[in-house]
Protein backbone atom coordinates (compact mmCIF):
# COMPACT_ATOMS: atom_id res chain seq x y z
CA UNK A 1 0.00 0.00 0.00
CA UNK A 2 2.86 2.35 0.75
CA UNK A 3 4.36 1.72 -2.83
CA UNK A 4 0.61 2.60 -4.17
CA UNK A 5 0.68 5.73 -2.31
CA UNK A 6 4.56 6.72 -3.05
CA UNK A 7 3.41 6.18 -6.85
CA UNK A 8 0.81 8.89 -6.62
CA UNK A 9 2.84 11.23 -4.84
CA UNK A 10 5.61 10.82 -7.12
CA UNK A 11 4.30 9.10 -10.13
CA UNK A 12 6.68 7.79 -13.05
CA UNK A 13 6.87 9.46 -15.78
CA UNK A 14 9.23 8.71 -18.84
CA UNK A 15 12.19 10.02 -18.04
CA UNK A 16 12.05 9.15 -14.24
CA UNK A 17 10.45 6.04 -12.11
CA UNK A 18 8.12 7.20 -9.35
CA UNK A 19 7.86 6.57 -5.57
CA UNK A 20 7.50 3.02 -6.08
CA UNK A 21 10.32 1.89 -8.34
CA UNK A 22 13.06 4.38 -6.92
CA UNK A 23 12.63 2.08 -3.62
CA UNK A 24 10.75 4.66 -1.37
CA UNK A 25 8.51 2.29 0.40
CA UNK A 26 12.19 0.43 0.64
CA UNK A 27 12.91 3.76 2.77
CA UNK A 28 10.32 3.83 4.81
CA UNK A 29 10.14 0.73 6.14
CA UNK A 30 13.52 0.47 7.66
CA UNK A 31 13.03 3.99 8.75
CA UNK A 32 9.68 2.80 10.96
CA UNK A 33 11.79 -0.04 11.71
CA UNK A 34 14.23 1.91 13.20
CA UNK A 35 14.78 4.67 15.66
CA UNK A 36 12.83 7.01 13.67
CA UNK A 37 9.74 4.76 13.72
CA UNK A 38 10.21 4.73 17.43
CA UNK A 39 10.71 8.53 17.94
CA UNK A 40 14.01 7.41 20.11
CA UNK A 41 15.43 10.58 21.39
CA UNK A 42 12.78 12.51 21.31
CA UNK A 43 10.77 13.67 24.84
CA UNK A 44 7.65 11.47 24.44
CA UNK A 45 5.99 12.55 28.03
CA UNK A 46 2.44 14.18 28.26
CA UNK A 47 1.14 16.88 28.14
CA UNK A 48 0.29 16.33 24.43
CA UNK A 49 -0.66 19.62 22.84
CA UNK A 50 -1.15 20.63 19.48
CA UNK A 51 2.22 22.45 19.00
CA UNK A 52 3.34 25.37 16.68
CA UNK A 53 4.86 24.40 13.27
CA UNK A 54 8.68 24.89 15.10
CA UNK A 55 7.93 22.82 18.00
CA UNK A 56 6.91 19.83 15.38
CA UNK A 57 4.82 16.61 16.35
CA UNK A 58 2.99 16.94 19.74
CA UNK A 59 1.62 12.96 20.08
CA UNK A 60 2.26 9.89 21.92
CA UNK A 61 1.86 7.90 18.85
CA UNK A 62 5.03 7.38 17.32
CA UNK A 63 5.67 7.47 13.40
CA UNK A 64 5.37 3.55 13.09
CA UNK A 65 2.17 3.46 15.00
CA UNK A 66 1.01 6.45 12.95
CA UNK A 67 1.03 4.18 9.38
CA UNK A 68 -0.22 1.15 11.04
CA UNK A 69 -3.48 3.60 12.03
CA UNK A 70 -3.50 5.66 8.88
CA UNK A 71 -2.75 2.39 6.34
CA UNK A 72 -5.65 0.36 8.17
CA UNK A 73 -8.24 3.86 8.09
CA UNK A 74 -7.14 4.17 4.10
CA UNK A 75 -8.01 0.75 3.22
CA UNK A 76 -11.48 0.98 5.34
CA UNK A 77 -12.32 4.05 3.32
CA UNK A 78 -11.37 2.59 0.22
CA UNK A 79 -13.69 -0.61 1.37
CA UNK A 80 -16.50 1.92 1.75
CA UNK A 81 -16.28 4.16 -0.65
CA UNK A 82 -15.33 2.14 -3.69
CA UNK A 83 -17.81 -1.34 -3.33
CA UNK A 84 -15.02 -3.16 -1.12
CA UNK A 85 -12.41 -2.92 -3.28
CA UNK A 86 -8.70 -2.32 -1.09
CA UNK A 87 -6.50 0.95 -2.14
CA UNK A 88 -4.20 -0.87 -4.27
CA UNK A 89 -6.85 -2.16 -6.59
CA UNK A 90 -8.30 1.52 -7.33
CA UNK A 91 -7.42 2.93 -10.36
CA UNK A 92 -5.19 6.06 -10.09
CA UNK A 93 -8.05 8.17 -10.49
CA UNK A 94 -9.77 6.82 -7.49
CA UNK A 95 -6.38 6.44 -5.39
CA UNK A 96 -6.09 10.00 -6.48
CA UNK A 97 -8.85 10.68 -5.34
CA UNK A 98 -8.29 9.36 -1.89
CA UNK A 99 -4.81 11.13 -1.82
CA UNK A 100 -6.24 14.25 -2.28
CA UNK A 101 -8.98 13.73 0.21
CA UNK A 102 -6.42 12.95 2.76
CA UNK A 103 -4.31 15.66 2.10
CA UNK A 104 -6.72 18.58 2.74
CA UNK A 105 -8.54 16.72 5.71
CA UNK A 106 -11.59 15.28 5.08
CA UNK A 107 -10.54 11.93 5.47
CA UNK A 108 -10.25 11.04 9.81
CA UNK A 109 -7.68 8.66 11.33
CA UNK A 110 -8.42 8.14 14.53
CA UNK A 111 -10.65 11.05 14.58
CA UNK A 112 -7.92 13.57 13.22
CA UNK A 113 -7.52 14.74 10.36
CA UNK A 114 -5.80 12.46 7.55
CA UNK A 115 -3.91 15.83 6.29
CA UNK A 116 -1.27 15.01 9.48
CA UNK A 117 -0.75 11.75 8.24
CA UNK A 118 -0.35 13.24 4.45
CA UNK A 119 2.58 15.17 5.33
CA UNK A 120 3.94 12.60 7.32
CA UNK A 121 3.95 10.51 4.35
CA UNK A 122 5.06 13.21 1.66
CA UNK A 123 7.90 13.90 4.16
CA UNK A 124 8.99 10.75 4.31
CA UNK A 125 8.38 9.85 0.29
CA UNK A 126 10.70 12.65 -0.39
CA UNK A 127 13.18 11.44 1.88
CA UNK A 128 12.95 8.55 0.17
CA UNK A 129 13.19 9.98 -3.23
CA UNK A 130 16.53 12.21 -2.34
CA UNK A 131 18.25 9.71 0.17
CA UNK A 132 21.31 8.04 -0.17
CA UNK A 133 20.47 4.42 -1.65
CA UNK A 134 22.19 2.70 1.27
CA UNK A 135 19.01 3.83 2.86
CA UNK A 136 17.18 1.73 0.64
CA UNK A 137 15.59 4.47 -1.75
CA UNK A 138 16.80 6.49 -4.20
CA UNK A 139 17.30 3.12 -6.59
CA UNK A 140 20.21 3.59 -9.08
CA UNK A 141 20.30 7.22 -7.86
CA UNK A 142 18.14 8.21 -10.17
CA UNK A 143 16.68 11.18 -7.90
CA UNK A 144 20.33 12.23 -8.09
CA UNK A 145 20.91 11.54 -12.04
CA UNK A 146 17.87 13.40 -12.72
CA UNK A 147 19.03 16.84 -10.76
CA UNK A 148 22.57 16.86 -11.14
CA UNK A 149 23.15 16.52 -7.95
CA UNK A 150 27.12 14.43 -7.47
CA UNK A 151 26.18 12.54 -4.33
CA UNK A 152 28.64 11.58 -1.81
CA UNK A 153 32.20 12.82 -3.54
CA UNK A 154 34.85 13.86 -1.14
CA UNK A 155 35.79 16.75 -2.79
CA UNK A 156 34.06 18.77 -5.55
CA UNK A 157 35.57 22.13 -4.71
CA UNK A 158 36.48 23.15 -8.16
CA UNK A 159 33.12 22.82 -9.73
CA UNK A 160 31.14 24.60 -6.85
CA UNK A 161 31.32 28.18 -8.54
CA UNK A 162 30.90 26.67 -12.50
CA UNK A 163 27.37 27.36 -12.23
CA UNK A 164 24.95 26.49 -15.15
CA UNK A 165 28.00 23.89 -15.93
CA UNK A 166 26.86 20.12 -16.01
CA UNK A 167 28.99 18.12 -13.85
CA UNK A 168 30.49 14.94 -16.05
CA UNK A 169 30.59 12.54 -13.78
CA UNK A 170 27.95 10.13 -12.13
CA UNK A 171 27.00 10.10 -8.90
CA UNK A 172 28.43 8.54 -5.99
CA UNK A 173 26.33 6.75 -2.92
CA UNK A 174 27.52 5.80 0.47
CA UNK A 175 28.09 2.26 -0.19
CA UNK A 176 28.92 1.91 -3.53
CA UNK A 177 31.96 4.33 -3.85
CA UNK A 178 34.77 1.99 -4.93
CA UNK A 179 37.64 2.96 -2.47
CA UNK A 180 35.46 2.96 0.94
CA UNK A 181 33.74 0.03 3.07
CA UNK A 182 31.09 -0.51 5.49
Amino acid sequence: MVEALADRLIPPDPETPGGKDIGCAVFIDRQLAGPYGRFEGLYMGAPFQPGTKQQGPQSPVTPAQQYRLALAAIDRHSRQTYGDTPFVKLSEAQQDEIVGNLENGSIKIEGKPGSDFFDLLLKDTQQGFFADPIYGGNRDMAAWKMIGFPGARYDYRDWVDRHNERYPHPPVGIGLHPGWSL
